[in-house]
């Protein structure tokens, strides 16, 4: 857990965002080093627990930095953050949190549209999610969540984590992904958009687009035409494309 605060570069100026805190063990390193911890629980037992964990194990100067939430972080919104945060520090600006694996990317997704406070962060997902929301154009794993996580966010692989640091220990192995946002690649109002075009594309990883964006063009010849007033192949495959053609495509679709 020190390892990935660090890695997490957090300082005393940053509010951290940890969804799922659990028992609270990463939530003490992150409180040791940042400004404010908001803390998202979804179980009351835990949410409830976790200010006595703090306030046990550390000085009560440092264990006073953090703000528990009881809310499930898939809904998590601006409105859910607290109001009382130290003067001088922004609104959660660092994303820290060891992600419950089976919703790790609709969550991780979802919090970034919903709060765009969010300027960086670190995550731990399972192995092949974390290759998945990292990898390039053309790779073998390159889908949805590459090409969305890459509309919000600059990503990078961050480092593996070994089985036998968790108790108890799972049977996958886990990955980290570290973030940084970046300015839309295309107009903000176009995402879902975008993101349709993603998901139509993606659905028959092997079909060309003229027949995978059919459904979502309108036919075969619309999706031929729209891929061409976007200077894509209509003969390419979804997984070949980065996160501006299928911008492009939304252009060129909003633009009939």
């Amino acid at each position: 857990m020190r390892r990935l605060v660090r890695l997490a570069e957090v300082g005393p100026h940053d509010t951290v965002l940890e969804i799922g805190p659990g028992l609270g063990s990463m939530t003490l390193g992150l409180l040791g080093a940042a400004g404010a911890v908001v803390a998202v629980e979804a179980d009351p037992p835990l949410a409830a627990a976790l200010p006595v964990t703090a306030a046990a194990r550390l000085p009560a100067e440092t264990a006073a930095r953090l703000h528990v939430v009881l809310a499930d972080g898939l809904r998590l919104t601006a409105a859910d953050l607290p109001a009382d945060l130290p003067a001088g520090l922004p609104a959660p600006n660092v994303l820290a949190a060891n992600l419950p694996y089976n919703i790790a990317v609709p969550l991780l997704l979802g919090v970034l549209e919903r709060l765009p406070s969010l300027r960086r962060g670190l995550v731990m997902v399972q192995a092949e999610v974390a290759d998945r929301l990292t990898s390039p154009p053309g790779s073998r794993v390159y889908g949805a969540p590459s090409v969305k996580l890459a509309w919000y966010a600059h990503s990078r692989p961050a480092g593996g984590v070994p089985r036998p640091v968790f108790w108890p220990q799972p049977n996958v192995d886990s990955g980290l992904v570290a973030f940084t946002r970046r300015t839309p690649p295309g107009p903000a109002e176009l995402r879902a958009e975008v993101f349709a075009a993603v998901d139509a594309a993606f659905a028959q990883r092997r079909k060309t687009l003229r027949t995978a964006l059919a459904p979502w063009a309108g036919s075969r010849d619309a999706a031929s035409a729209l891929a061409e007033a976007a200077g894509v192949d209509p003969g390419a495959r979804g997984e070949t494309l980065d996160v501006e053609a299928f911008c492009r495509l939304a252009i060129a679709r909003a633009a009939r």
